[in-house]
């Protein structure tokens, strides 16, 4: 980190630095988007992470949820941007989990087709009892 930095960082600037997201611009749009939350509730683009805190960042199929160790607004290889972070260790289970379950298949929903008439009639009955 820079001397004129002062230790202040934007949190889309962070994101980007930490390697995240490819771009500001992305990473920006991410956090709009409402896939970077902050003690639980969703941030803007422009909020100073401070260390200590938890993020749970949203990519892709993956969500993590990482401490944040050190701050940069510096993009550098990826040795030094793992050392901005780190994730927890259940979030690293839930996302090894995610990863087996995608492989094996077996996140879709698998049905045998169109539901004929009776099933469709069967189905109205019970939404309209549900009512």
């Amino acid at each position: 980190m820079s001397e004129k930095d002062d230790g202040k960082v934007r949190l889309d600037k962070w994101l980007w630095a930490a390697r995240f997201y490819k771009t500001r611009a992305l990473a920006k749009a991410a956090i709009e988007g409402g896939k970077v939350h902050c003690r639980g509730e969703r941030c803007k683009p422009s909020k100073e992470p401070k260390v200590g805190e938890e993020l749970v960042v949203r990519a892709g199929f993956d969500e993590r949820t990482v401490v944040i160790r050190a701050l940069s607004a510096v993009r550098k290889g990826a040795p030094e941007a793992q050392l901005l972070y780190e994730e927890t260790a259940d979030s690293l289970a839930r996302r090894e989990n995610a990863a087996a379950m995608r492989k094996a298949g077996t996140l879709g929903v698998e049905t045998d087709g169109r539901p004929s008439k009776k099933q469709r009639r069967a189905l109205q009955r019970f939404r309209s009892d549900a009512e």
